[in-house]
């Protein structure tokens, strides 16, 4: 009789030190694993990651400072610091196939500021998609320090298709010659066509970024086709669909590896988060396994088994379905807006964002959409098979939205634990 595997056994730490030196604290965490087990969880940017993960984010790795890079420190005693980064970075480069990585940003937004700090200076034009139309507020929209300090241009989806209108791209390409042009997003279901925004960005002479944060498990995985070969940057958190922690990368061509490295440090940030370092490198040996290969697949299939179902229940998902991992829902011929429907769903147990859609008649605070995705799911072992009973779940918790049913809410939020129970999640100590 073969023994379970690590993942297999119980994990039940009761987090000793923790409860003796601030019980109130303690208390909240093992409530947030309690609602992280019996509910489910579709926000897209969500996952659950493994033990090993979390083991390695809370190691004796967070005591040491270690400002600069290996081999070329501020502080002494790197002697075990340089070669976990080093590892970190190796097993990036060998994952995505990439020339140089960076593996120091702290999270995606500051990635991202150090591309600008690495191609641009203040005032130059940059452009993105839009916000609302499913893009990022750092690719140059006006609420952020990147639309402050830079002069940002965005692109949007056709008003029938919700494809990314990529006429309207090279034109305002051609037009306004940005120094960076951003490809990617946060609320963008179908994939990203890489090699015709490398196209437009050669002819406008722009910097391509692929900011591929959501999708980077994806592309690691072989579920969605890579920006490597088209792409002077490439830009990614290490959690979201990668199942690392919460941290970034930057990735580029020898030719770019200076000017990043100079721009995270010192251009940006001091010392490195070292935990994280080592948890990325954990996240990146796991995204290297064939299991993985194979959960990638099934974010994509769970995703569009979901859409298919939610279509059979007469919603509107904006794009008519999904390539990825990512569906955008629009409520408005269910006359229910998003951000009730999202707050009757976190009731119900099924945990989603309130989300724009393109051209929303409603204000972003209170918009027309909800996001959902199927990446921590399928951490969990849920098939395409049960998409349809999460589909309906849905479908009845937009009904009770509307009428108010909170008895309706209260019969799903059990159904929905009862599942969650026959799947526990990685890495939880429930």
């Amino acid at each position: 009789m073969t023994s379970p595997s690590a993942e297999q056994q119980p994990f039940r730490p009761e987090h000793p030190a923790l409860t003796a030196a601030d019980p109130e604290l303690a208390a909240l965490i093992r409530a947030e694993e309690q609602l992280q087990a019996e509910t489910l969880r579709l926000i897209p940017s969500e996952n659950y990651v493994s033990r090993a993960v979390l083991e390695a984010s809370g190691t004796v790795l967070q005591n040491k400072y270690s400002e600069g890079y290996p081999g070329r420190r501020y502080y002494e005693g790197q002697q075990n610091i340089d070669q976990v980064e080093r590892l970190a970075a190796e097993r990036a480069r060998a994952v995505f196939g990439v020339d140089h990585a960076n593996v120091q940003p702290y999270s995606g937004s500051p990635a991202n500021l150090a591309v600008y700090l690495a191609f641009a200076e203040p005032g130059d034009t940059v452009m993105g998609m839009a916000l609302p139309m499913g893009g990022h507020l750092t690719h140059g929209w006006g609420v952020s320090a990147t639309g402050t300090w830079f002069r940002g241009v965005q692109y949007g989806v056709h008003r029938d298709t919700g494809l990314i209108d990529l006429d309207q791209v090279r034109e305002l390409a051609l037009k306004e010659r940005p120094t960076i042009l951003f490809c990617g997003g946060t609320a963008l279901p179908r994939t990203i066509d890489f090699a015709a925004f490398a196209e437009i960005a050669r002819e406008s002479g722009a910097v391509l970024v692929a900011d591929i944060a959501h999708i980077a498990g994806l592309i690691a995985g072989g579920a969605h086709p890579s920006p490597v070969p088209y792409a002077d940057v490439i830009s990614t958190t290490t959690h979201k669909t990668l199942r690392g922690p919460r941290g970034a990368m930057l990735m580029c061509r020898e030719e770019h590896a200076k000017a990043i490295d100079k721009a995270v440090f010192p251009g940006l940030q001091g010392g490195p988060h070292n935990q994280t370092t080592a948890a990325i490198a954990v996240a990146l040996h796991e995204a290297a396994q064939p299991a993985f290969r194979d959960y990638a697949h099934a974010v994509v299939a769970n995703a569009r088994a979901l859409a298919d179902a939610l279509l059979a229940r007469g919603f509107d998902l904006v794009s008519g379905g999904t390539d990825n991992h990512l569906v955008l829902i629009d409520l408005t011929s269910r006359d229910v807006p998003g951000k009730t429907a999202a707050k009757a769903l976190d009731r119900a147990g099924v945990v989603v964002n309130y989300n724009t859609v393109p051209y929303d008649t409603r204000k972003p605070f209170d918009p027309s959409g909800i996001r959902i995705g199927t990446p921590s799911l399928t951490s969990r072992g849920l098939g395409t098979g049960q998409m349809a009973t999460v589909a309906d779940w849905i479908d009845r918790g937009v009904t009770a939205a509307r009428t108010g049913d909170e008895d309706a809410l209260a019969v799903i939020r059990a159904e929905v634990a009862e599942v969650m129970a026959a799947h526990p999640a990685p890495g939880l100590a429930i």
